[in-house]
């Protein structure tokens, strides 16, 4: 097995570039065994709700909240024992920018909530004051610290995973939403062609939840494809949302000491990642984290493994915590400000960035980016790649499958292109999509509608009395007065 580099391009098409290590192994035939007849059997039905969250990341604990402040009845099932998903349990805990480019916070809502409840010593990031700011001195500041683009500071904090986990389990349960840990979805359930609850797994053995509406927000679109939904699976290759790693933090560390070589002595600099490059391959710099003492690894950034493939899974899983202890070997020797550092902590979630994306009603498209059209069915309002494309609003339709009834998406599969892809697929992103999926799933109840057929305006009054950004409306008094109505 050999590794090779590829450098992705710097473009406009993309916020982020990276190193992106190209695994080159012979893929190992699976024998054919046959197939095993499974018995018919009946299945205990664990519960009925009105609205089924399957997925407790970033997109399914906003829609879980979203939609039991909507008044539904929610059940929010989760396979981990914890919230956040990929934020948390996947140690993405650096937030992409919630800011659009003069500083505006676009990423509102459950979002804006949710960083709002940590502490003060949970979150690192330029404070209010600066967002938006071009002054080159706080940009060069911010821009060892993932709080620049461009030159321009930007509000992308950086939070401690286990004061996420509390806050977002603390906002379900408020919310009176019931909440399933240590369960697998397997299966939607289905009645007349719709999607109408989920069939899991757990200790107990296997059961069905009933549901009015479902929310997959499994990431992966786990139930909208075994639904038999229509989804799409190409890549940008030039950008990192095809990659999967596990991420790990170090502990011990003197995260002020590592900035000021790298800002300091760029020579050196340059010098020590082309030298880890040639012993490792596979090699990755650090981020800062919350905390001067936790250094924060993203990667390395593996490409061409499925992460619908549990023996590519596993191959990923192996080789990143292979390469957890040869960084930190590589760090101890040779980082200024890594000559104590510790393993701390691997992720417990695999770091998978792209699966399946749903063909939906609507699509969010590159051709998009330059135009500024706030579309009709508007649910969210994201932050453009680059200061010269304006803001990007998210429809409604990206979250409804073109024809499956009884169930809507949210988070990273959404309904989009693969350059769109890489910057909804974030964290905050997950947040808006999510939040809208469950305010709309509670609507469809509320009226006794499909989602399909839920009605836009007071979708977005809804998620505007739930505090999401979303721009002026034509028919905002209307929308506004319906907001009783859905409660």
């Amino acid at each position: 097995m050999t590794t090779n580099i590829k450098r992705g391009k710097r473009t406009d098409e993309r916020l982020l570039t990276s190193d992106i290590f190209e695994i080159e192994r012979e893929k190992r035939e699976r024998k054919d065994y046959g197939t095993w007849r499974e018995s018919a059997r009946e299945l205990p039905v664990y519960g009925q709700c009105d609205v089924l969250v399957v997925g407790g990341g970033p997109s399914g604990t906003a829609a879980a909240v979203a939609a039991a402040r909507a008044g539904a009845d929610v059940v929010l099932l989760e396979r981990y024992n914890h919230l956040g998903g990929l934020s948390t349990g996947g140690l993405v805990i650096w937030i992409d920018r919630m800011t659009d480019w003069e500083g505006r916070c676009v990423i509102r809502g459950f979002a804006e909530e949710v960083i709002d409840r940590l502490p003060r010593d949970a979150v690192a990031g330029p404070g209010r004051e600066e967002w938006g700011s071009r002054d080159a001195a706080r940009a060069a500041h911010w821009s060892h610290r993932t709080a620049d683009y461009h030159g321009i500071v930007t509000w992308s904090p950086t939070v401690d995973p286990e004061r996420l986990k509390i806050a977002s389990q603390d906002m379900v349960l408020e919310g009176k939403a019931r909440l399933v840990y240590h369960c697998w979805a397997a299966m939607p359930l289905m009645e007349d062609g719709a999607v109408r609850g989920a069939i899991f797994e757990s200790k107990a053995g296997r059961q069905a939840l009933r549901a009015r509406v479902v929310v997959d927000a499994t990431g992966d679109g786990d139930l909208f494809a075994r639904a038999g939904a229509a989804f799409e699976s190409d890549i940008e290759r030039e950008d990192i949302h095809h990659c999967m790693n596990t991420a790990w933090l170090f502990g011990g560390v003197d995260m002020q000491r590592w900035l000021e070589f790298k800002a300091g002595q760029p020579v050196q600099f340059a010098q020590f990642m082309s030298f880890g490059r040639e012993r490792l391959r596979s090699f990755e710099r650090p981020f800062v984290s919350w905390r001067n003492d936790i250094a924060l690894f993203m990667g390395p950034r593996q490409s061409g493994f499925s992460a619908l493939d549990p023996d590519d899974q596993t191959e990923v899983e192996i080789r990143s915590r292979r390469l957890m202890v040869e960084h930190l070997d590589h760090y101890r020797a040779h980082a200024p400000g890594f000559e104590n550092a510790h393993l701390l902590l691997g992720a417990p979630q695999l770091g998978v960035r792209h699966s399946r994306r749903l063909t939906g009603v609507a699509k969010i498209e590159r051709a998009q980016w330059p135009t500024g059209a706030v579309l009709d069915d508007e649910v969210g309002v994201t932050p453009s790649v680059s200061p010269k494309f304006p803001n990007i609003s998210i429809p409604y339709g990206c979250l409804v499958p073109a024809q499956l009834d009884g169930l809507v998406a949210c988070g990273r599969h959404i309904s989009c292109d693969p350059n769109s892809h890489g910057f909804m697929r974030e964290i905050p992103q997950c947040w808006i999509t999510g939040q809208a999926a469950g305010a709309a799933a509670a609507l469809a109840v509320n009226r006794g509608v499909e989602p399909r057929a839920v009605d836009v305006r007071e979708l977005q009054a809804l998620l505007i009395g739930q505090g999401a950004f979303l721009r002026p409306l034509e028919h905002a008094a209307t929308a506004a007065q319906a907001v009783a109505g859905a409660r």
